[in-house]
């Protein structure tokens, strides 16, 4: 069940931003909202505003801090050669912890977060905690031998066989082994990594 302040966040910033948020239900929420609205005069955004709210979608999309954030976004300014936008999309997607909502193992970023920090995952044979760590290609990803029996691991190969992964991650469900095998590559409909990136060079 969603809390009340993750429902806000998405009828504020769209559904995508929480996975629990992209259900039936909201979406009848919103179809019902939607009518009520309708009657009432709708407030034009300004450029900022519209900057605003994407940055905000992208934030909490990835659930990090406003600093955090920052960071990723002066650390993109700062590659050279490389257009920002995508490079802030290839540091955000290259967490640790996304890279495990991406393999399917965790269903929610929240939940693979925590699980990194709980020490269930080897990053080439060391134990790592941090979710905000980097990978990179060639990367091997294992679950740690005295996790496999956790309750978050069982039958994880069945659930997991129509589970599609983007094309810069290789994964095997019945070892439980990812591999990073590319870089990611920014293909997002509902996030507008360039408006981001435009607001901070305000």
């Amino acid at each position: 069940m969603i809390n009340k302040a993750k429902y806000k966040i998405c009828r504020r910033l769209g559904a995508g931003v929480f996975e629990k948020c992209q259900t039936q239900k909201f979406a009848l929420s919103e179809g019902r909202h939607a009518k009520v609205r309708g009657t009432k005069r709708r407030k034009m955004i300004s450029e900022y505003g519209t900057q605003l709210i994407e940055k905000q979608k992208v934030r909490f999309s990835y659930g990090v801090s406003e600093k955090q954030f920052s960071n990723y976004v002066k650390k993109a300014s700062e590659k050279k050669g490389f257009n920002s936008s995508d490079s802030l999309y290839e540091f955000l997607e290259s967490r640790f912890d996304n890279t495990i909502y991406r393999l399917g193992i965790a269903h929610t970023r929240r939940l693979a977060r925590q699980m990194v920090a709980h020490g269930h995952f080897l990053v080439n044979g060391t134990r790592l905690k941090i979710p905000s760590y980097q990978v990179k290609n060639g990367d091997i990803i294992t679950v740690r031998e005295g996790s496999k029996k956790s309750v978050l691991f069982t039958n994880l190969a069945k659930k997991l066989k129509d589970f599609v992964v983007p094309a810069w991650l290789g994964f095997d469900a019945n070892k439980v082994e990812g591999k990073i095998t590319g870089v990611p590559k920014n293909d997002q409909s509902f996030l507008d990594f360039s408006s981001v990136m435009e607001f901070y060079s305000r």
